[in-house]
C-alpha cells in the first residue's frame, strides 16, 4: 500500500481520537490494579477493542455525512469527503473493522461483546438520526463515554465508585456541550442538523450545568470515596510517622486540578474557539497538558505510593 494511501487511512480512521478510550482505564486505575500486570494487559486488551469500533462508528459516519462534508469549510479535507478513499473502499473498512472487533472482544468475554455490540449499534443509529435530535446527540456521546467505562470493568472485575462513574457522565455531557457551541458559535447552524433547535444561550446553559455537575460529583468522589489500600516501600514507614494520613481526606486536593482544568477548557473556547476538537485541546494546549499531568501524578501518587 502507498504511503499516501496509509496516510489517508489513518487519517480516516482519526487515530487521534482514539484517546478517548483511554477511560477504559479507569477502573484498573481507581481500583489500586494499574500494577498488576494481568489486569492491566486486559484493560489494554479492552482499550484496542473500543479503538477498533470507534473508528468503525468514524468511518461509518464519514459515510452518511458524504454530501454534507464535501460542503463543509473543514469537512471537505477529510479523506472520504475529498474523495481520497472511496465509497466503496470504506464501506468495506467499516465491515472488516465492525467485525473483527466483534470478534476480538467475543473471545475475550461475552460480557465485552454485548458491551462492543451495544456500542456499535449505538453509533450507527447516532449516525443515522440520533445526532439530528437535540439534548439526544450530546446524551448519546455521554452514553458511548459511559461504555467504554464499562468495558473496563468488565475486563478487570473491578466496579468504578458511583461518584467517579458520574463524574464522568457529566464530564462527558459538559465536552459534548461545549464542542455544540463552538459549532454554532463559529460554524454557524449549517454544521449539524441538531443546531437548527439549539440556541447559543440554550448552550450556555448546558455548558454551566455539565460543568458545575462534574465539578460537585467529582468533589463527592474524593470525600466519600476512601481511596484503596496498596501496600508500597513507603507505607511502613508513613504508618510510623502519621498513623492518621491514610485516614484523611488527601484526594481532595486533586479538585482544584479538576475546577482549573474545566476553566481552561472553557476560556479556550470561548476565547479561542478551539471547542470544536476536543482531543486536540487535551494534548496540546501546554496549561492544560500541565494540570491534567499533575492531577495523574497526585492520583498515582495517593494511591500507589503512599
Amino acid at each position: 500500500m502507498e504511503p499516501k494511501k496509509i496516510i489517508n487511512l489513518l487519517r480516516a480512521l482519526r487515530v487521534n481520537q482514539w484517546i478517548k478510550n483511554t477511560v477504559v482505564f479507569t477502573a484498573v486505575i481507581f481500583s489500586g490494579n494499574f500494577f498488576n500486570a494481568d489486569l492491566l494487559w486486559k484493560s489494554l486488551y479492552a482499550f484496542v477493542v473500543f479503538c477498533l469500533l470507534s473508528s468503525t462508528s468514524y468511518v461509518l459516519n464519514d459515510i452518511i455525512d458524504y454530501p454534507f462534508d464535501k460542503k463543509h469549510p473543514i469537512k471537505r479535507f477529510r479523506p472520504i469527503a475529498s474523495g481520497e478513499i472511496s465509497i466503496p473502499e470504506s464501506t468495506f473498512i467499516v465491515f472488516i473493522l465492525a467485525l473483527v472487533s466483534l470478534i476480538i472482544s467475543l473471545f475475550f468475554s461475552i460480557q465485552l461483546f454485548v458491551l462492543s455490540l451495544f456500542f456499535i449499534m449505538l453509533h450507527f443509529f447516532y449516525s443515522l438520526y440520533l445526532k439530528k435530535q437535540p439534548v439526544v446527540d450530546i446524551f448519546t456521546i455521554s452514553i458511548s463515554f459511559m461504555l467504554r467505562t464499562f468495558a473496563g470493568e468488565v475486563a478487570t472485575g473491578f466496579h468504578i465508585p458511583i461518584w467517579l462513574l458520574l463524574t464522568i457522565f457529566f464530564g462527558s455531557l459538559f465536552m459534548a456541550s461545549v464542542k455544540r457551541h463552538a459549532e454554532l458559535t463559529f460554524r454557524g447552524k449549517e454544521a449539524r442538523l441538531s443546531l437548527y433547535r439549539y440556541s447559543e444561550h440554550f448552550l450556555d446553559f448546558l455548558t454551566y450545568t455539565f460543568g458545575t455537575a462534574t465539578i460537585i460529583a467529582y468533589a463527592t468522589y474524593t470525600y466519600v470515596e476512601k481511596p484503596p489500600q496498596v501496600t508500597s516501600f513507603l507505607s511502613p514507614i508513613i504508618s510510623q510517622i502519621a498513623p492518621e494520613f491514610e485516614a484523611r481526606k488527601w484526594m481532595m486536593i486533586t479538585i482544584p486540578f479538576v475546577v482549573y482544568g474545566i476553566a481552561r477548557y472553557a476560556q479556550l473556547l470561548y476565547e479561542k474557539a478551539e471547542g470544536e476538537s476536543p482531543e486536540k485541546i487535551i494534548t496540546t494546549d501546554l496549561p492544560l497538558v500541565v494540570t491534567v499531568g499533575l492531577w495523574g501524578l497526585i492520583i498515582i501518587s495517593l494511591i500507589y505510593v503512599f
